[in-house]
């Protein structure tokens, strides 16, 4: 009886391993999710900036141009 009563006790200990597992997978499964979410908005506005970084560099005056207060 010892036997089995030791065999349950480490069935038991594996299955709350097993949960515990799992919590711990869906917590990083909703981490990466949000994260991904995030590069996703991120590289949104990377791409806006660069746009008007050369919206702004094809509008500049070239260097050579005096400005208009002189």
């Amino acid at each position: 009886m010892s036997e089995v009563k030791h065999l349950s006790e480490r069935i038991d200990a594996l299955e709350s391993r097993l949960m515990y597992q799992d919590d711990t997978i869906e917590t990083l499964n909703q981490t990466i999710t949000e994260q991904w979410q995030q590069i996703d908005a991120l590289k949104r506005q990377i791409a806006a900036v660069s746009e008007r970084l050369s919206e702004a560099e094809a509008n500049a005056r070239p260097p050579s141009e005096r400005p208009p207060h002189y």
